[in-house]
């Protein structure tokens, strides 16, 4: 990647550059044992907290993209009308497009919640076996 070129930081927002960087966990380390990532509880916190936050921009989007889509026509000629039809096609388009991104999101911010509730349960699950061990050995 040829310097200076930039890179992308999950929970920065580059307009505020006053904005402290993110501190949740490390997004993901390699695993070793084949593909994929491994993440700390904090990590899926933030992951959560940030694909919510993203759905719920594109909601916002999304009741903005509604008044395109209903657009009438600045005038009664024939080429007022062919423009509001047109704005209203990409009206439609625009709001298809956004809901499929609200679905997306959602079904991740889900996805690292059912992570983060197998997380507490391997937590507990050892927390549960490490009491069970005798006491006094050491």
């Amino acid at each position: 990647m040829p310097e200076g070129t930039p890179v992308y930081q999950p929970g920065f927002n580059p307009g505020s550059i006053c904005k402290a960087p993110p501190t949740g966990g490390s997004y993901g380390t390699p695993v070793a044992e084949g593909a994929g990532f491994k993440y700390d509880e904090a990590t899926l916190h933030e992951l959560v907290k940030e694909w919510r936050e993203l759905a719920q921009e594109y909601t916002d989007d999304l009741d903005q993209a509604e008044y395109i889509a209903k657009v009438k026509p600045p005038g009664r000629e024939y080429a007022s009308g062919d423009n509001a039809t047109i704005t209203r096609l990409s009206g439609q388009a625009l709001v298809e497009a956004l809901g499929q991104r609200i679905a997306y999101c959602k079904s991740m911010a889900d996805k690292y919640v059912a992570a983060l509730g197998k997380y507490a349960t391997a937590e507990d699950h050892t927390t549960s076996v490490i009491n069970q061990q005798p006491k006094g050995i050491f």
